[in-house]
C-alpha cells in the first residue's frame, strides 16, 4: 500500500477539497496524512462556536481532528505557520503569516514530514489556488518545491471545475443564487472566472459518491465555519451530490487526450 499526504491551508479546506479522496485512499488501504499550513486564525467564528477563553486557532485545530477521525486519515500535522487572511487584507502583512513565511523554511517543514512518510503521493492546490487567496497559493508554491526535495514524483492539484459550476449556474437560478448570497465577492469571481480550471485541462476525477454521507459529516466537523443551517449544511441531499461527489485534480505535465484517469496511485 502507498502513503498520500494532502497539504491544505486552513482547516475546513480538507473536508470541502479532499476529504473524499482521502476517505476512499484510507478505506482501501493506504495510509493518508493532513498537513495544514495554517490554524484559520483569520476565519469568522460562527455565534457561540467558542468556549470561554478559547482562541478561534485553537477551535479550529480541534474540528481539524474530530474531522481528521471521521475522514480516516492516519496523522495530522500543523505548519505552524498563522492564517494570511485573504487577498490584500491587512493580514497579509503579519510576519507570523503563510504567506510571509520564509520559503526555504516552510519547504523544508513540509519536505521533513514527507520524508518520515516516504510519501507516494502528495496533494496541493493549483497554482492560483483555487480562487487567489494567497495561503492557498502559498500552499502550492511550498509543496511543488517540497516534493521535488523529498522525491516525490506523483503531485496532483487540486481544483474545482470551472466548466462544470459556470454550467450549474446558467442551467439552475437558485444555484447561482445561493451562492452570491452566500458570498457576494466568490460569485464575482465565479462570473469572471477567476477561479479553478477549466475541464479540459483536468487530468483527474475521483468519484467519491460513495463517501458523501461522511464527507459532510467532516465539513460539519468544522462547526465554527460550517453550521447544519448554513449553505453547505443546509444543501439537499441532491445537491450536494451535484456539488460534492466529484474531486478535481490536474497531473502536471501533458493535457489529457482521453477521458479522466480516477485514481492518483496509478
Amino acid at each position: 500500500m502507498a502513503t498520500m499526504v494532502n497539504f491544505h491551508a486552513h482547516p475546513d479546506d480538507e473536508a470541502i477539497a479532499t476529504s473524499g479522496t482521502m476517505m476512499k485512499a484510507s478505506d482501501e488501504g493506504h495510509r493518508v496524512v493532513l498537513v495544514v499550513a495554517t490554524r484559520g486564525e483569520q476565519g469568522e467564528a460562527a455565534p457561540d462556536a467558542l468556549s470561554p477563553g478559547e482562541t478561534l486557532g485553537e477551535r479550529r485545530s480541534a474540528e481539524t481532528l474530530d474531522a481528521a477521525g471521521i475522514i480516516g486519515a492516519h496523522r495530522v500535522e500543523f505548519l505552524g505557520y498563522e492564517d494570511s487572511g485573504m487577498a490584500g487584507e491587512e493580514a497579509n502583512d503579519n510576519p507570523a503569516c503563510f504567506w510571509q513565511a520564509d520559503f526555504d523554511e516552510a519547504v523544508e517543514r513540509l519536505a521533513r514530514i514527507l520524508v518520515e512518510e516516504s510519501a507516494d503521493v502528495l496533494t496541493v492546490y493549483d497554482d492560483h489556488g483555487g480562487y487567489g487567496h494567497p495561503d492557498h497559493i502559498q500552499v502550492h508554491r511550498v509543496g511543488v518545491y517540497a516534493a521535488r526535495r523529498a522525491g516525490v514524483e506523483r503531485v496532483f492539484h487540486v481544483t474545482m471545475n470551472r466548466t462544470q459550476i459556470l454550467r450549474q449556474m446558467a442551467e439552475v437560478e437558485a444555484f447561482a443564487e445561493a451562492i452570491e448570497e452566500i458570498d457576494a465577492e466568490r460569485a464575482e469571481r465565479f462570473t469572471e472566472q477567476d477561479f479553478g480550471t477549466d475541464e479540459a485541462e483536468i487530468t483527474h476525477a475521483v468519484d467519491v459518491s460513495a463517501y458523501l454521507e461522511r464527507k459532510r459529516a467532516a465539513m460539519l466537523a468544522h462547526a465554527s465555519q460550517i453550521t447544519a443551517d448554513s449553505f453547505f449544511g443546509s444543501m439537499t441531499d441532491e445537491q450536494f451530490a451535484d456539488a460534492f461527489g466529484t474531486e478535481w485534480f490536474v497531473a502536471p505535465g501533458p493535457p489529457r487526450t482521453g477521458g479522466f484517469a480516477t485514481d492518483l496511485f496509478r
